[in-house]
């Protein structure tokens, strides 16, 4: 007793246990500012598990460097269960173009659970004149390097997936990044930009709208979302299927069964009738992985990512 006193004393922290965690406060830090995909999800989980663990969870906004500000944040913060990262697809596009991250993207993190999946879309303001993919493919190639598609940031699925789409296609896009999904897809339906190469749930509320058309998908198959918008494999170009990702990680360290208890609760939230319901609406297709699952997708990424940067010589520059 003396001693575990002593410690106390000289303040070493120990580690919570999952019959005492939560026992305060726990923060999600989103890594992109508010108005994309990443900030609504996260807001959205953060309230079902307030309700179902009895404790307050909130969301926090560290953005800035396609999102590496926010996550750099969290690699270094204590493992102790309170704080934890609502990432992106970003998360293992980062190490194919940028290999001077300030984390390692497997190392400095432990895994929880994928929220959800998505294809990417191409979309343009209802405004423009394009109504096919064709159309674009026409315009881009009679006026090479003048038309923009914006994405969420240098790095970025988007980014690779635009830069893609030209080899694809034979055309000249100027990949644009953007700071997050919010102010993209506002310059999108305002006009500023041609195109955007963003995921169908940070878009789907705007083609629904009318204020967005979408031309093309990046998936495997039609998305429930937009089923009368054709794949770019459908149109018949050569394309690797691309999906963004959302998804839970913890400091590296961070006790399992802690780690295990979030992926529970995390898990039975994204399953329950209303928000299942709401995240096929937004154009989610449900996740509820487990924490060895969700590592193999991102070390899976990784490396697919990586071989197709360097194999298209794609860089930063």
């Amino acid at each position: 007793m003396w001693l575990f006193r002593f410690l106390l004393l000289l303040g070493i922290a120990f580690p919570a246990y999952p019959q005492d965690w939560p026992n305060k406060t726990v923060k999600f830090v989103s890594p992109y500012p508010p108005g994309g995909s990443v900030d609504p999800l996260a807001r959205l989980l953060a309230a079902k598990l307030t309700d179902s663990l009895k404790q307050q969870f909130i969301v926090e906004n560290r953005t800035g460097a396609s999102g590496i500000i926010g996550t750099d944040y969290v690699a270094k913060s204590a493992p102790d269960g309170y704080t934890w990262c609502f990432i992106f697809d970003t998360h293992s596009v980062h190490q194919a173009l940028n290999p001077k991250l300030p984390f390692d993207p497997i190392k400095d993190f432990a895994p929880v659970m994928i929220v959800g999946t998505a294809p990417m879309a191409v979309t343009t303001a209802a405004s423009k004149p394009y109504k096919t993919f064709a159309d674009v493919v026409a315009a881009a190639k009679a006026k090479p390097d003048t038309l923009g598609i914006g994405n969420v940031g240098n790095g970025s699925l988007g980014h690779l997936a635009s830069i893609l789409l030209n080899q694809a296609a034979g055309i000249k896009l100027v990949a644009i990044p953007y700071k997050g999904g919010g102010p993209l897809s506002t310059d999108v339906m305002g006009g500023q930009i041609d195109f955007a190469m963003a995921s169908t749930a940070a878009q789907a509320s705007h083609v629904k709208s009318g204020k967005m058309r979408a031309l093309a998908l990046t998936g495997e198959k039609r998305s429930h979302t937009m089923p009368e918008v054709p794949t770019l494999a459908e149109l018949g170009y050569k394309w690797e299927p691309a999906y963004a990702f959302w998804g839970i990680l913890a400091p590296a360290g961070t006790p399992k069964p802690i780690i295990d208890k979030l992926a529970a609760a995390a898990r039975d939230a994204v399953h329950s009738p209303a928000t299942a319901a709401r995240l096929q609406h937004d154009g989610v297709d449900i996740g509820g992985s487990t924490p060895e699952a969700f590592a193999a997708l991102i070390a899976k990424e990784i490396v697919q990512w990586r071989e197709l940067a360097q194999s298209a010589r794609i860089t930063l520059d």
